[in-house]
C-alpha cells in the first residue's frame, strides 16, 4: 500500500484554515492594527482602524497601555479589534498587521515562546474562533500608515519623547525570541549643535577585544562620520 506523503498541519495551524471558509464571504470587515513601544520595552500604545465592507471607517482607536514591548502592544491591538467585532455583531473579520511575528503566530507558523505573549495569543485565538470567518495577513508598514499614525499620536499626546525608527527592512520582522520587534529602535534622535542636519544618537555599547560593540543595530549610511562621547558605566 502506498503511503501518502501529505503531512497534516498542527492544530494551531488549522485554526484559520480548516475551521473557516477558504473563500471570504460577503460582508467582511477589515481592521488595520498596530502597536508601538518607544524603548521596547517602554511607553507603549496600540491602534485599530476598522472599516465596514463598503470601506467606511467605523472605528478609530488609539490607546496607551503603559510600559510594554512592541509585541505585547501588537497583541493588544489585535484583541481590541476582536473584542469590538464579537461585541458588535461582526461575523467576518480580516486583520491586517505589519508585525510578521504576530501574524505568523496567529497562523500557527511560529511558536509562541514568550510568557508575556502566550496568554494574549490564547485569548486572541479564542475570540477568533467565535467569528464565522477570520483571516489575518501581513502587510508592509507603508500600507499600515493610518494605524501606525494613531498609535504614535496616542504616545505623543501622553508626552512620550519620539524615538527614531530606521529599520532598513520593515517587512522582515520575524523575531523568533518573542522579545523586541525591530520596528521600534532603541535610540533617541534630537537636535545637535554640531551643524545643520546633524543629530544625536544615544546607544549602549560594550568594549570587546579593543572595539566598541553596539548593543543594538546601528542603521547609519555608509561613510557616516560620528563623534563619540563616552560614559563609562561600572562593571556589573
Amino acid at each position: 500500500m502506498k503511503r501518502s506523503s501529505k503531512i497534516s498541519p498542527p492544530a494551531s495551524a488549522r485554526l484559520f484554515s480548516d475551521s473557516h471558509p477558504a473563500a471570504p464571504p460577503a460582508g467582511v470587515h477589515i481592521a488595520n492594527i498596530d502597536g508601538a513601544s518607544r524603548g521596547n520595552p517602554g511607553p507603549a500604545s496600540y491602534a485599530v482602524v476598522l472599516r465596514d465592507p463598503g470601506g467606511k471607517i467605523i472605528l478609530e482607536l488609539g490607546k496607551n497601555i503603559g510600559r510594554e514591548t512592541n509585541n505585547v502592544a501588537e497583541y493588544y491591538a489585535l484583541l481590541a479589534a476582536l473584542d469590538y467585532a464579537t461585541s458588535h455583531g461582526i461575523h467576518a473579520l480580516r486583520i491586517r498587521s505589519d508585525s510578521e511575528l504576530l501574524v505568523r503566530q496567529m497562523q500557527g507558523r511560529y511558536k509562541v515562546k514568550s510568557a508575556d505573549l502566550k496568554p494574549l495569543h490564547e485569548r486572541a485565538s479564542k475570540l477568533a474562533r467565535q467569528l464565522e470567518y477570520f483571516a489575518i495577513e501581513h502587510v508592509p508598514r507603508e500600507s499600515n500608515r493610518e494605524a501606525d499614525g494613531l498609535a504614535n499620536v496616542a504616545l505623543d499626546q501622553a508626552g512620550v519623547p519620539k524615538f527614531e525608527s530606521r529599520n532598513p527592512n520593515p517587512g522582515n520582522r520575524s523575531d523568533a525570541s518573542d522579545q523586541g520587534d525591530p520596528k521600534s529602535a532603541l535610540r533617541v534622535s534630537q537636535p545637535s549643535p554640531s551643524g545643520p542636519g546633524a543629530s544625536s544618537i544615544h546607544i549602549r555599547a560594550r568594549f570587546v577585544k579593543g572595539a566598541l560593540v553596539p548593543a543594538e543595530p546601528l542603521h547609519l549610511r555608509e561613510g557616516s562620520e560620528v563623534t563619540l562621547e563616552l560614559t563609562i558605566l561600572p562593571k556589573k
